[in-house]
């Protein structure tokens, strides 16, 4: 098949030929100094990089490029987002699953994870447990069961989620990651309110992809890999993509993520809402050992920084998943969105289980509870934002891209992450934690260029302060 990023056939728009060839070329080019320097330099005027320029940087190893590639994903990640980190957590409604993926607990085969799934009931008790942690994002997590998960529970616990008010709670967006499906189907999720449609490609590469998939409805490529197609037909501007790393060698799937994007860009108009960059890791039933292809620290913080260069304007997750250190690392290379106080079991954050209950998808390495990871983050300059304001707002897809592109998000990103971060000061966080909040707030209001943006933004911060809530521009 002929590569066509415009195309709406998996195999034209992720092709292997392509990708193979691109592989070929960055081995044949990666010495080659005064190239890759000028693909750098060209890259600084944040308009991006094709998948064959990215691939290059990734596999040169010149010890000066390294270090400029590096340099200028800090400089685009602070002129395009500051220092701004969103936090979200996930909430695992069901565990009961079909399809067979050999890396994934939840496969079918394993018959000694505890299966559950909250009632309403449940999901309203979890909700409070989180927005009293101070959340007000979340991402619905659930295995793909027709029976026991149908789109019908999905809706209806999106409408529970969205109507629960605790003290000075609220989730104020929830984004959802779900089995690719319909564009009927995506309609009603539009319909629902939801925010960003996630969903992992896994691996792109077709065979390695239908050995990890053996059975299920999963086990199908093509279907799964339009899946964001079919999601921008129903309506969902802000679509998440995103490969679990060590699958599949780290250079095919890093390619294949870039050509996805580009592929988004080409034939609807707007790329991914965000990337996700997940690294294989133990679960139940599962042994990180059985995957020979893990991403050792070095080239993982090579690939964050390359994908800020190379999509700047799309947001990038790092999850539980990886350690302190590792989120630490990564986080001024690129990283815009953190999960915090992360719980990957069915009904976690009320019962902590014993392991032999364990229905988990992943094992969590950064362990630390909300109020550790917001001090955390202050402690290193950023601002912890809860802001869900863009999605509110209409801001969405190329209308959000549009702010960002226009440099217009310090006066709006800026002052809506500040507000957030104040109300979780007032409601949620101890003394020191609350000291050091109302320090950065103080400083980075300052930075805020429009002088009416930073005057309405500073009275909204006295107001919450006297107990209003839910600002916003």
């Amino acid at each position: 098949m002929k590569y066509d990023p415009k195309s709406l056939v998996a195999e034209e728009f992720i092709n292997d030929g392509e990708i193979l060839e691109t592989i070929e070329y960055a081995r044949t080019h990666k010495n080659d100094r005064d190239l890759v320097m000028k693909i750098i330099s060209r890259a600084a005027d944040c308009k991006g990089l094709t998948h064959r320029e990215a691939a290059l940087l990734l596999e040169c190893e010149i010890p000066e490029a390294v270090e400029a590639i590096k340099e200028l994903a800090v400089k685009i990640k602070e002129k395009l987002y500051g220092r701004r980190i969103v936090l979200f957590a996930p909430l695992y409604l069901s565990n009961y699953c079909i399809n067979s993926c050999v890396y994934c607990p939840y496969h079918i085969k394993n018959k000694h994870i505890a299966r559950k799934k909250l009632t309403q009931e449940e999901i309203r008790n979890e909700v409070i447990a989180l927005q009293d942690m101070g959340h007000k994002r979340l991402a619905l997590e659930a295995g793909e069961d027709p029976v026991h998960n149908p789109l019908e529970y999905i809706l209806e616990s999106i409408k529970t989620i969205y109507s629960i008010r605790h003290k000075n709670g609220a989730i104020r967006r929830v984004n959802v990651n779900i089995a690719a499906t319909t564009v009927e189907n995506y309609r009603r999720l539009k319909e629902a309110g939801i925010g960003t449609y996630i969903l992992f490609q896994e691996t792109y590469n077709k065979k390695a992809y239908e050995a990890l998939h053996p059975a299920g409805p999963k086990s199908n490529y093509a279907y799964h890999t339009e899946a964001m197609d079919r999601a921008m037909d129903g309506g969902i501007d802000d679509v998440g993509i995103g490969v679990l790393f060590g699958l599949e060698t780290y250079m095919y799937d890093f390619i294949g993520l870039l050509m996805h994007a580009e592929h988004l860009e080409a034939a609807k108009g707007v790329g991914p809402h965000t990337i996700s960059v997940p690294r294989v890791c133990p679960a139940d039933d599962i042994d990180k050992k059985d995957f020979s292809n893990a991403v050792p620290d070095s080239i993982f913080e090579k690939i964050v920084a390359i994908i800020r260069i190379a999509v700047p304007y799309t947001g990038m997750i790092i999850s539980t998943r990886e350690s302190k250190k590792s989120r630490e690392n990564v986080l001024k290379l690129g990283i815009s969105q953190i999960s915090g106080g992360s719980r990957t079991s069915v009904g976690g954050y009320i019962h902590e289980e014993a392991p032999e209950d364990n229905s988990a998808q992943f094992d969590v390495s950064d362990r630390r509870p909300l109020g550790e990871v917001v001090k955390w983050l202050l402690g290193m300059g950023y601002i912890p934002s809860f802001c869900t304001a863009c999605y509110r707002e209409g801001r969405t897809g190329d209308r959000f891209m549009t702010l960002v592109k226009s440099g217009q998000i310090a006066n709006c990103c800026q002052p809506n992450a500040l507000m957030t971060l104040k109300e979780y000061l007032e409601d949620y966080a101890d003394p020191e934690t609350k000291a050091l909040g109302e320090e950065v707030i103080r400083r980075e209001l300052e930075k805020v260029p429009n002088e009416r943006v930073r005057a309405t933004a500073l009275k909204y911060i006295s107001e919450i302060h006297s107990g209003k809530r839910d600002f916003r521009f």
